[in-house]
């Protein structure tokens, strides 16, 4: 019996170039030797694609394959470039369309679909370099919309990537400065307190449409502000199953289920990130959605 060739796509031109060399090598390891022989396929930071060692052009590197699993993080594995690329070439592939992909990881582009479907979300602002303006004139527009403390982010990395933390309005005008300097682009979300929790959907699973797992919890260590997963013993704690009450599963699980069933979003897996904030209980936020096929074979490598 042949086996299934499955080509792992890794390393890429974001700066969690380190983290998909390691997703990529879990999915290597996690695959059967008897069912599935693996080529280890590498872009590198300039974007140049390698097969066995070699440069080789995307066609050449993936002809010699049967499937994909993209294991790239952010950058051309994230924002739509690779997943052009396989449909051009007919290779089937996991993870998101280069639709779904490109709006997951803009989270300004994001923010506007989600809002479109009624989700509730965080007040934001955003700003390029196109806008003209000073960075003290930023913050004091920023300060009229919402107060802080601010979450200053880069609308496109992932993993908590270049978040900055603005606790005062002073603060800010640096904050964005840095920001912009380094992305050229800047999002600015109000700070919202309360538990942080995930919640992964499976498609046609356990008979329904949309299946939710129950959500999972992560407590902050104290004075942390987000949840870093580059963080080393940074001291999160993740509980599974949570301790939410009932209404607040059920109310992340309808939020979960709304943020997915937009037609801008199809992934087989997906989890969406979401703030439950007390005293309005039935209040959840989603802060991001993407495809999580790479976290799935990370965890079960």
């Amino acid at each position: 019996m042949s086996r299934t060739i499955v080509g792992v796509l890794r390393g890429g031109t974001s700066g969690e170039y380190p983290l998909s060399l390691k997703t990529g090598a879990a999915m290597m390891a996690a695959l059967p030797e008897e069912r599935y022989e693996t080529r280890d396929i590498l872009i590198d930071r300039e974007g140049m694609w390698h097969l066995r060692g070699m440069p080789a052009t995307p066609a050449r590197a993936l002809s010699q394959v049967d499937v994909v699993l993209n294991a790239l993080h952010g950058g051309v594995g994230e924002d739509g470039t690779v997943q052009r690329i396989l449909d051009r070439t007919g290779i089937p592939y996991a993870g998101s369309r280069a639709l779904s992909a490109g709006l997951s990881l803009n989270k300004i582009r994001a923010r506007e679909v989600l809002q479109g479907a009624g989700i509730p979300m965080a007040r934001a602002v955003s700003f390029s370099l196109d806008n003209r303006m000073s960075t003290q004139d930023m913050a004091e527009a920023i300060f009229e919309t919402f107060g802080p403390p601010y979450v200053v982010k880069p609308p496109a990395e992932g993993s908590s990537r270049g978040i900055r933390i603005a606790k005062t309005v002073i603060e800010l005008p640096e904050t964005l400065a840095d920001t912009l300097d380094e992305y050229g682009v800047v999002l600015v979300e109000e700070y919202l307190s309360g538990a942080h929790a995930t919640a992964a959907i499976v498609e046609h699973f356990r008979d329904e449409p949309l299946y939710v797992f129950p959500p999972a919890h992560t407590d902050l260590a104290k004075g942390t502000w987000y949840f870093d997963p580059y963080g080393e013993e940074d001291g999160a704690e993740h509980v599974v199953p949570s301790r939410f009450p009932h209404d607040i599963k059920r109310r992340i699980a309808d939020i979960a289920r709304s943020a997915r069933s937009s037609r801008f979003f199809r992934a087989r897996i997906s989890r969406t990130h979401h703030r439950a904030r007390p005293p309005i209980r039935y209040t959840a936020l989603v802060h991001m959605y993407k495809s999580c096929i790479v976290q799935l074979f990370r965890k079960y490598r």
